[in-house]
């Protein structure tokens, strides 16, 4: 006797979803211009996806938000759009919390829960947005296909993350991903383009979302996700584990190098083999068990953690076990990954006779050379992103992005995007200290030496004057950024800063 197939209605799946709690965002974004710090660039408009969550709030992407001069929101089925308000960003999450003005509130109760589960391999999810090609809400159906620490694209951090098939389209972003059960279980981001692979997206999970929405309720606002401070290696080979005293029943990863400024630079040491990681046991291959059958990258059991929490760590060092433990902090970024932590409406930047300094960034590489600036800038500065590490928690890169057309400049004219090394052989720390040693010379010459040995002099008589005429002629309101501050007397740390378009004063 045949079982009897019952048949489900495909529209059965949507019909309980808290569809009216999905919201489109609406952002008018003012990006900074890296190459002018001085100003912004032209203003555009984008619109994403988010959501409401308890305490009338809506969760959305962070890239959706960012330089945002307004923020509004727009209920389903309305006509009207309400003004809204950043509360909290998460640039490593790639989450963003906004309040919204109180009479978005009226007549509308429809709110987004979350599942207490991890979504397994195969289940359903449908991702509700707003994606290009419509204006009405849209949804996309798909299953888990993966899940694994993975690099969060806008932040360049790696996460937690969950990869479905479910198309996710410019728009998308910000919006929630159901399960069977009408709980969300992340939140859409990212996804990989036609000519990398087909249907391919990714959602930010449960734990990520939670970690950023607990951090922004202990701490009034996102501090970030902790990581290890030390860069690690497999220890797959067998001469390789034998050369470190390890037993054949023993696993674990190599410590190559501990951040200076990171929390383990005075708990580990190169050549450690760390085993264990707040009691999990660590494979040769930096794996540790996550669910049955599933493994995960270690990173992952320092970053569910918070800034401030101890960690307990077992080593084998020279061969002998010990037992170690770890406050986590932040480490200082040398080459920041974005702006955002330091609450800059521009980027910080010096302007002496044509000369423009400024800061390297992340997002300078991506303004001067585009998305695929690690092929495209030069090697040096590509070198620095990637592998150079902070000494100091002070410490930054300063490079010259241009020169401006000046008398004092000829011949220095295609001289850019080369760092700096020293002033008048005093090795520059950051901007600020750039600015104290110019600022302080009394040298008849101020001698800049940059990367490969570039080297450009021009004379301290008349600076002012110059530096003034170059501003007026490039409308440069003020010839330093409003986050510098002029040095005073020796010792005077509480000196005024510049007014706002006076070079000459300055």
């Amino acid at each position: 006797m045949k079982a009897e197939i019952q048949e489900v209605d495909d529209d059965d799946f949507h019909d309980f979803l808290p569809l009216c709690a999905v919201v489109k965002v609406f952002t008018t974004h003012s990006y900074p211009h890296f190459s002018l710090p001085w100003q912004k660039r032209r203003q555009i408009k984008s619109s994403g996806s988010g959501f409401i969550i308890d305490g009338k709030r809506v969760l959305t992407n962070a890239h959706c938000v960012e330089y945002g001069s307004q923020v509004q929101v727009k209920r389903r089925g309305s006509d009207t759009k309400y003004a809204a308000k950043v509360e909290a960003v998460g640039f490593e999450c790639d989450l963003a919390l906004l309040s919204i003005e109180d009479t978005f509130w009226t007549g509308g109760d429809g709110v987004v829960k979350f599942s207490k589960k991890m979504p397994t391999f195969g289940r359903e999810v449908c991702c509700a947005g707003y994606p290009i090609g419509g204006e009405t809400l849209s949804v996309t159906d798909g299953v888990v296909s993966r899940i694994e620490v993975t690099n969060y694209t806008n932040a360049q951090a790696a996460l937690l993350g969950v990869q479905i098939d479910a198309a996710i389209n410019p728009g998308n972003s910000g919006g929630p991903a159901f399960n069977t059960e009408g709980l969300c279980v992340g939140v859409a981001f990212q996804s990989m383009s036609a000519a990398e692979a087909e249907n391919i997206a990714y959602i930010i999970p449960v734990p990520v979302v939670e970690h950023f929405l607990r951090d922004v309720k202990t701490n009034g606002n996102y501090t970030g996700f902790p990581r290890l401070g030390a860069s690690v290696q497999g220890m797959e080979n067998p001469s390789l584990r034998r050369a470190h005293k390890m037993d054949s029943g023993a696993k674990g990863v190599l410590v190559r190098n501990v951040l200076p400024t990171g929390c383990m630079r005075d708990v580990l040491k190169p050549a450690d083999v760390v085993t264990h990681i707040g009691g999990e046991r660590i494979g040769n291959d930096g794996t540790f068990v996550w669910r049955k059958h599933e493994r995960m990258a270690l990173s992952w059991l320092v970053s569910q953690k918070f800034f401030g929490d101890s960690v307990n760590i077992s080593i084998l060092r020279e061969g002998k076990p010990m037992e170690l433990t770890a406050t986590l902090e932040k480490e200082h970024e040398l080459v920041p990954s974005h702006l955002h932590d330091m609450d800059l409406s521009t980027p910080s930047y010096i302007v002496i006779a044509g000369l423009v300094f400024t800061v390297l960034t992340v997002p300078y590489m991506r303004s001067e050379f585009g998305e695929e600036w690690e092929a495209e800038s030069p090697v040096d500065l590509v070198t620095s992103v990637m592998h150079r590490e902070a000494k100091t928690r002070t410490e930054q890169l300063v490079i010259l992005s241009h020169i401006l057309s000046h008398d004092s400049t000829i011949g220095y004219d295609e001289m850019e995007n080369i760092l700096l090394v020293s002033f008048n052989e005093t090795k520059v720390e950051n901007l600020q200290h750039l600015l104290d040693l110019t600022y302080r010379s009394t040298d008849e010459f101020m001698r800049f030496e940059f990367t490969e040995k570039h080297k450009v002099v021009v004379e301290r008589e008349g600076i002012l004057e110059r530096t003034r005429a170059v501003c007026q002629e490039h409308s440069i309101s003020s010839p330093i950024s409003s986050d510098l501050r002029l040095p005073g007397p020796v010792g005077d740390s509480d000196a005024p800063s510049p007014p706002a378009c006076s070079p000459e004063e300055s």
